[in-house]
């Protein structure tokens, strides 16, 4: 008796504007994967020559590790995917019962008219617990004949290595600038989108080599706001704009300590910014001021311990002082080093 197994969503047409883009404009085959060339190339001669082994994808978020296993899915099965493919999330439960009923049951049932071994996407499955994690390495070993299992998650750490060890290994790195680029101007393109100069750039750096993120920020900004720019593009996220930035570090590197405390604390409620946002930007703005070695060092020292103490909950007002005091100290050691110099 054949078991009927979860069945996975199978995309939409494109023309469906009921869609989320990043659903909408999902790659359907490996050569419409964005980046990762090396393992698009491998993953296809497997395909091709027919010898799948069991898969452990890992990386960051929104790298394409999802959408490169449905699209080797829908190359694999075609019309069949729905009763070839179990796909578990997430979403459902992946206790060690999940493993002995549902996974086992599909795993040990062969399909009456279909050729070929199925295929099980455990989709962030570093969240299993330890135990499902070691009853699955024996179900993998068993039903070999069977399926193929593809582990997707973002911390390889996670996964026990008994299960590292049964699948072969593919890292997705964080997409490159002018990757993501060109997908998104085809998006851009495809929605008629109005986009300004130098909105793209920003949006590239807002995502962080993320492309789900990309592409949901520049959905969210294009429902928002009736074109697409730098500003808006900052607003909708709600990330402190760069000329804010650029006010506050200005502030810190020129003004003295009560002065500095006034006028950072007066754009920080103006703006409704976090001081945990202030903090990250201002780390990221201060490469591009020269500092010596050791005051660099000092300074993100300094920055890492405040945006540490703020993710503990400490007071923003105290760490506010205690940032702005890491910069009074830092430009005094700038002075020392110029005054030994001379």
């Amino acid at each position: 008796m054949e078991s009927e197994p979860m069945q996975v969503d199978e995309p939409r047409a494109n023309s469906s504007s009921d869609l989320p883009w990043v659903e909408k404009y999902r790659p359907e085959s490996l050569d419409d994967v964005v980046s990762q060339d090396n393992i698009v190339q491998t993953l296809t001669r497997l395909v091709d020559n027919k010898m799948m082994p069991h898969l452990l994808f890992y990386g960051p978020p929104g790298t394409g590790k999802t959408s490169t296993i449905l699209a080797i899915a829908r190359q694999m099965y075609g019309k069949n995917l729905q009763t070839m493919v179990l796909t578990l999330n997430a979403s459902d439960d992946r206790g060690i019962s999940v493993v002995r009923n549902q996974i086992k049951e599909f795993a040990s049932t062969r399909m009456v008219f279909s050729s070929g071994h199925k295929l099980i996407i455990l989709d962030e499955a570093d969240a299993m617990t330890n135990d499902a994690q070691m009853a699955l390495r024996r179900v993998i070993e068993k039903y070999t004949k069977n399926v193929r299992f593809c582990i997707i998650c973002n911390y390889v750490s996670k996964i026990i290595p008994a299960l590292q060890s049964r699948c072969t290994r593919f890292r997705f790195s964080p997409l490159q600038a002018e990757q993501i680029t060109a997908r998104l101007g085809d998006i851009v393109s495809a929605e008629n989108c109005e986009m300004e100069e130098g909105a793209m750039e920003a949006l590239v750096r807002l995502g962080k080599g993320d492309m789900r993120r990309c592409v949901n920020i520049l959905q969210s900004t294009s429902m928002a706001f009736p074109s697409i720019t730098e500003e808006n593009l900052y607003l909708c996220t709600g990330n402190p704009l760069p000329r804010d930035i650029e006010a506050i570090s200005q502030c810190l590197l020129k003004e003295d300590y009560a002065d500095a405390l006034k006028s950072v604390a007066d754009i920080k409620q103006d703006k409704g910014m976090a001081l945990s946002d202030i903090v990250t930007e201002v780390s990221a703005h201060m490469e591009g001021v020269q500092f010596t070695g050791d005051v660099r060092c000092f300074l993100l020292d300094q920055l890492a311990n405040i945006e540490y103490r703020l993710a503990c909950g400490a007071s923003e007002r105290t760490q506010l002082h205690g940032m702005i005091g890491a910069f009074i100290c830092a430009r005094e050691m700038v002075h020392g080093n110029m005054a030994m110099v001379e």
